[in-house]
């Protein structure tokens, strides 16, 4: 779970441009966001083959499932991944940070291989066809948008971080009650993050310009933010529809 803050590396992200684009604009914004959402889809598919993958290798699955305070260690190795890439997304190159997005991916998927276990494929189907339409209807509306999110996406943002810390505790309470409380705050709270991650990017794109190679780094920076709300949003539906081998 992430956030932009408002300045990386002095370059001053503006929280708002209502503003109409030239046509210079459009372009590059386009530009921009065909490689966040490039790279976005290249990380989830990298996620769901490994999680496939190490669902169907004992050996594997063991080491990742062995207990669950190993789990959380690797969970929090992985939050650790995403928080270095975003804090640094400034000094670090495009290489740099690909590979560590895609580390990201492959740790996800490892911690993600259960759902294979526990769901049908018919589920996990419906769940991803139902993320990608809520997730797209909430990113175009962050597009297009002239009201400014930022106040409510950061609140969202603090707000969904809580929830995932109540995640991870319940792991140890195992309170039911507790778990769809959290999934539903979840799935609500990062509706609302995915239009704000998105107005964000659009203000970021427009803000660049044509400098190609800041660009490109803050697209890779960019895809994994909205991966992360992408992965969010499916797991709370995948558990709202609940339908268990």
């Amino acid at each position: 779970m992430t956030r932009f803050p408002g300045q990386y590396q002095g370059v001053n992200v503006r929280e708002n441009t209502l503003g109409y684009e030239s046509q210079a604009d459009s372009i590059t914004v386009s530009q921009f966001f065909n490689m966040v959402y490039a790279w976005m889809c290249v990380g989830l598919a990298l996620t769901a083959v490994v999680g496939w993958y190490v669902a169907h290798t004992p050996g594997i699955r063991d080491v990742v499932y062995a207990s669950r305070g190993g789990y959380v260690v690797i969970a929090l190795a992985a939050f650790a991944v995403a928080w270095f890439v975003q804090s640094q997304a400034g000094r670090l190159s495009v290489g740099v940070s690909t590979a560590l997005f895609l580390v990201y991916a492959t740790v996800i998927g490892a911690l993600l291989a259960g759902i294979f276990i526990i769901y049908p494929a018919r589920t996990l189907v419906a769940a991803f066809v139902l993320t990608g339409g809520t997730f797209g209807a909430m990113s175009i509306y962050g597009f297009v948008t002239k009201r400014d999110l930022s106040r409510m996406g950061s609140i969202f943002i603090m707000l969904a971080f809580g929830f995932i810390i109540a995640s991870f505790v319940n792991l140890w309470l195992a309170s039911n009650a507790l778990s769809w409380v959290i999934t539903y705050a979840i799935l609500i709270l990062f509706i609302g993050i995915t239009a704000y991650e998105t107005q964000m990017l659009r203000n970021m794109a427009i803000q660049f310009g044509n400098n190609r190679e800041m660009a490109t780094r803050y697209a890779i920076v960019g895809s994994l933010v909205l991966y992360i709300s992408f992965i969010n949003l499916f797991l709370s539906i995948l558990r709202i529809l609940g339908d268990r081998r």
